[in-house]
């Protein structure tokens, strides 16, 4: 994931992190991210590299949020994409992914916040049916969830499982490719 984030050019990490990052800032960002509370889904390209990165943090409700929440927490969701792997609907998909997670772990308000500048995060907003507000150059979107349903839960279900299929399916790819490489070279006889 750092790998990722460091090799974002610097108006991509403008625009994934709402400021430029430097590396330091950007390692200390990853390493302070808590895998117990939080939830971060990644999608791997052919060759094995995280393509695009989704973090859904979660946090207690502030005072203040009344009409935004009724429940104890909110989510922020967060997403970059490589270059290489844009305008295939990677980011939209993470974000259907996190808003289904959020029903299902009794989250009410799925959040957004990022530059007004940001057409790939207000689209996915608005393609989401997200409330954006725009201030100072900045935005906020929401998204009112459902309570978790049977489908709902069946979905995150089967989300998982053919997560886990892509990336053994593309982990064996690579590994058999590794030995490949390392096996003798045959030159055909003369």
């Amino acid at each position: 994931m750092l790998r990722h984030f460091l090799s974002l050019e610097r108006s991509d990490r403008i625009l994934r992190f709402g400021s430029y990052m430097g590396d330091e800032q950007v390692t200390r960002y990853v390493e302070g991210i808590d895998f117990q509370r939080d939830m971060v889904f990644g999608v791997y390209n052919r060759v094995f590299r995280l393509a695009a990165v989704g973090h859904l943090a979660f946090a207690p409700r502030q005072a203040g949020s009344e009409g935004k929440t009724a429940k104890d927490r909110v989510a922020e969701f967060g997403v970059s994409v490589l270059k290489s792997a844009r305008g295939l609907g990677i980011g939209s998909k993470l974000f259907e992914r996190a808003a289904i997670v959020c029903r299902n772990h009794d989250v009410d308000t799925l959040y957004m916040h990022c530059l007004s500048s940001n057409q790939t995060m207000m689209h996915i907003a608005k393609k989401a049916g997200m409330e954006i507000h725009r201030d100072y150059g900045e935005a906020d979107a929401y998204l009112k969830l459902g309570p978790a349903d049977p489908a709902s839960v069946l979905q995150e279900a089967m989300q998982e499982q053919l997560a886990t299929i892509d990336y053994a399916l593309k982990a064996n790819v690579r590994r058999a490719a590794k030995l490949l490489d390392k096996l003798p070279r045959r030159t055909p006889k003369e």
